[in-house]
């Protein structure tokens, strides 16, 4: 790596504070539920109530502000947000970036990005010299547990706790799953209600337990037809009625968390842009990689070696092209603005040289290596905005099975 990617950083651009690890980010959920149910080792930082069973259901792509707006769509959520949770805060930071391979693995092994290394949802594999896929595409010269080595909350509590996964069966073993989510036990259910049930059957068991309960759906109908569209809606009164069912069916005392990797707005067709167009915004780029409204990019040696700083002839089109439409900052100053949290040295080289994080409603594309399709997409997030950043945290305790006479 050449010397001036280490030289002194001037203070960081005009960014957004970095996401609050360590104190109220998607990172801090599953260790304060492990320690909520007395393992050693591990601090509540959210302050949960002491339980011997803890359900935490993830909903892919809800975010705060949405969850806000739909209210009249949740009623069972909406009460209990009405009812109030004490101490324990109401919302959380995804990860940086916003998207659900970097978020997830915060929250499976309780580590900011620049540890865990998922950096986006496609990044530079420095030792291949090319771009890899970190989610559902997983490249086959990437070893999962070697590019993620921490271990999971999982792993760490499973000598003590009765740990498992309830999800759709395609996650079951997948290399994201392997990287960011391993240990316990998995349980496919195809539908909510499938899911549910073997949930209900799965907590029953005496002892303590901790269950991640992962949903999609929204995140799937929101980037097809958008996080305004009446079938986001629909999934988001499915959402209700999981959690509801989760309420009723889980044994009485089980605390139930609900939360989120990141959430969602909507990008109007054209503001899609495919910036490989403009030459002056690739000149010099040898890979593009993360995704539209968070993009990295990764120069030629020669471009930065430049006496004439091709690194800063990059930022100046940029920001030249897009003004305060977007964030246009380097890796070092997005690393010395905590953005990705402690950066351990092998997780450096797979951030871009220069990154570009959308500000208002636009998504950023290089049609040189993206599918058409890809520019259909209306739902998006990656970026830093309090939209796709910002998601719920709502806790309560189960109410248990009804019971006759």
């Amino acid at each position: 790596m050449p010397e001036d990617r280490h030289q002194a950083v001037q203070a960081a651009p005009d960014l957004p504070p970095a996401p609050a690890y360590g104190h109220r980010s998607i990172a801090e959920v599953l260790t304060s539920a492990a320690a909520s149910l007395g393992v050693d080792g591990f601090t509540n930082t959210l302050g949960l109530p002491g339980a011997s069973r803890v359900c935490i259901v993830l909903a892919d792509g809800l975010g705060r502000n949405l969850l806000k707006q739909k209210a009249a769509h949740t009623p069972f959520l909406r009460a209990v947000m009405q009812a109030g949770q004490g101490e324990v805060p109401v919302w959380l930071d995804s990860a940086f970036p916003s998207t659900t391979a970097a978020a997830l693995s915060s929250f499976g092994t309780g580590l900011p990005a620049g540890q865990h290394g998922m950096v986006g949802y496609d990044v530079l594999d420095p030792d291949q010299d090319k771009v890899v896929n970190l989610l559902g595409n997983w490249d086959p010269g990437v070893d999962p547990s070697a590019w993620q080595p921490f271990p999971t909350v999982f792993e760490r509590i499973a000598e003590d706790v009765d740990v498992s996964t309830v999800s759709l069966a395609q996650f079951d073993g997948s290399p994201m799953t392997r990287a960011a989510l391993r240990g316990g036990r998995f349980i496919s259910g195809t539908t909510s209600h499938a899911r549910t049930a073997a949930a209900a059957e799965a907590m029953s068991a005496s002892g303590p337990s901790l269950m991640y309960f992962y949903m999609n759906e929204l995140d799937k109908a929101g980037h097809r037809y958008g996080c305004k569209s009446e079938q986001w809606e629909h999934q988001l009164e499915e959402l209700d009625a999981t959690v509801k069912r989760l309420n009723s069916s889980l044994p009485a005392g089980t605390t139930i968390l609900l939360t989120a990797d990141h959430g969602m707005l909507d990008i109007p067709e054209p503001q899609r842009i495919d910036f490989s167009k403009d030459p002056e915004l690739v000149d010099g780029v040898r890979h593009t990689a993360g995704e539209p409204r968070m993009v990295h990019l990764y120069l030629e040696e020669a471009h930065l070696e430049a006496a004439a700083g091709g690194r800063e002839r990059l930022l100046a089109a940029w920001k030249a092209r897009f003004g305060d439409r977007v964030w246009a900052f380097t890796r070092e100053e997005a690393i010395a603005g905590g953005l990705f949290g402690d950066v351990r040295p092998a997780v450096e080289g797979r951030i871009g040289d220069v990154m570009v994080a959308a500000r208002d409603a636009v998504a950023l594309y290089d049609g040189r290596r993206m599918r058409p399709t890809a520019m259909e997409v209306v739902g998006q997030h990656g970026s830093l905005t309090k939209a796709e950043r910002e998601v719920p945290l709502l806790c309560f305790t189960a109410q248990g099975r009804s019971r006759r006479g």
